[in-house]
């Protein structure tokens, strides 16, 4: 998968932006082969899977200029990597309790040059501070990953959607919803990517 594809979906990007984009594969193969941050058979497919998902949020929201943006659970950096690319005035928080893949967050985004990334090894419950919006990917159900966050959000909304939630998942969500107890809105990615992966993916935003 070319980084064309990224293109494909957002033409706008600065020649700074492209070139960042272009630089992560060839980072995350040198850094997956030391620290298993990707499944080995995804690696391949790193704009579509991982890149592309993550920008999925960015087809819901254009993240506003001095917004703070918390990604939970972040891994090898996504969601919060490929966003903060696409957003250079927005505030990104990575967290994630696995120390090693923090540490290939903070080295991938020193060598590309990003400056509005936050990187730390730290529990969800744990994090300080207050935030617009919370961004994760599948972390774990809904009703569990919540209460980490509840109470960790900026109470004036300045964006076109109000702070809260944004949290990527797939396949038929509607039993974890109805347990969870949560008002929720759904994006359905296929509405915005044509490519088979994103046919049961989805985007829920949660208000605070």
């Amino acid at each position: 998968m070319t980084s064309d594809l990224i293109l494909k979906y957002f033409p706008d990007l600065t020649p700074q932006q492209q070139q960042q984009y272009w630089q992560l594969p060839e980072l995350y193969q040198f850094w997956n082969d030391q620290i298993n941050v990707i499944s080995r058979k995804d690696i391949e497919y790193l704009f579509e899977r991982h890149i592309l998902h993550s920008l999925g949020i960015a087809k819901v929201i254009s993240f506003l200029p001095g917004e703070t943006v918390l990604d939970i659970g972040t891994g090898g950096g996504f969601p919060g990597l490929p966003l903060a690319i696409m957003f250079p005035d927005t505030q990104f928080y990575l967290v994630d309790s696995i120390g090693k893949k923090i540490k290939v967050v903070n080295e991938v985004a020193k060598a590309i040059g990003l400056k509005n990334i936050k990187a730390e090894h730290i529990r969800a419950e744990q994090v300080p501070g207050k935030f617009d919006f919370v961004v994760s990917r599948a972390v774990t159900q809904l009703k569990d990953f919540y209460p980490w966050v509840k109470g960790k959000f900026n109470k004036a909304s300045k964006n076109a959607i109000p702070n809260g939630i944004l949290y990527l998942k797939g396949g038929d969500l509607e039993k974890e919803i109805a347990e969870s107890g949560l008002s929720v809105q759904q994006f359905h990615l296929k509405d915005f990517f044509e490519e088979e992966f994103f046919d049961t993916k989805k985007v829920i935003h949660i208000k605070q």
